[in-house]
């Protein structure tokens, strides 16, 4: 049968997702583990390749499985043996056509500034910490810029495989709640560093080291080294993937 899991994981302790020899990855600890349960390898189909540091509480891979266990113990059996930074939450069965990434209508990110004069130990791994006061109103005038389309070709490093830049921004706005900012966009994709990349430019604007034209502009196309640089990964999770018929 194809299923569909929820996957989620704290990024600090891993490469990213893709499977790399030598190296400790989402992907290849997971399929580790659901080999062991399904005694089989497994080959996963993921919807958004996470970076080295990045969390997800709403990744979404599929993948198929000849057992007789059902999803939810398929979920169950594969999250008690693998580590505690990472949990295949639930699991559904999904048509045998039905592919994580080429299904995938939408993903959403969250990115978290903790804006206060003292930092936060205990927020430190999920967090980017800003001493210096950050204004919410240009934060938000710059977060809906984005909305539309738009060239994110200043987003992702000069050298890339991306082809095409344009992408579609469904939604883009900025939230404060006490000394947490918290930024939530979901677009049709991502570019590869494209939010981290835009956090850092729009935390310049908010910080009145650059102007809120000069930040539109960016959004035409211009090259990488105009626009601010990436925040830190650990600030950032994927909190959702949008799909036509997919409950999880």
């Amino acid at each position: 049968m194809k299923l569909a899991g929820l996957v989620e994981y704290d990024g600090s302790g891993f490469a990213g997702w893709a499977a790399q020899p030598g190296q400790r990855t989402v992907e290849g600890v997971l399929a580790d583990a659901l080999r062991t349960i399904l005694r089989r390898p497994v080959k996963l189909s993921v919807a958004g390749r996470t970076d080295a540091g990045v969390h997800a509480s709403g990744q979404v891979v599929s993948f198929n499985a000849e057992t007789d266990l059902t999803p939810d113990l398929i979920a169950y059996k594969t999250t008690a043996v693998l580590p505690r930074d990472l949990a295949l939450r639930r699991c559904v069965a999904v048509p045998g056509g039905f592919d994580a990434r080429r299904d995938a209508r939408s993903r959403s990110y969250e990115y978290r500034v903790v804006n206060a004069p003292v930092r936060s130990p205990l927020r430190w791994s999920r967090s980017l910490y800003v001493a210096k006061h950050l204004d919410l109103g240009l934060l938000r005038e710059a977060a809906g810029l984005l909305r539309g389309t738009c060239d994110f070709r200043a987003f992702t490093p000069a050298r890339t495989y991306h082809v095409r830049f344009e992408r579609v921004v469904m939604e883009s706005a900025w939230e404060r709640d006490g000394d947490l900012l918290t930024y939530r966009v979901t677009a049709d994709s991502f570019l590869y560093g494209m939010v981290r990349s835009l956090v850092g430019t729009m935390l310049e604007v908010a910080g009145g080291r650059r102007d809120l034209a000069s930040f539109g502009r960016l959004l035409s196309g211009e090259q990488r080294s105009a626009a601010g640089p990436a925040v830190s990964a650990r600030g950032l999770t994927l909190v959702a993937v949008g799909y036509d018929n997919l409950d999880l």
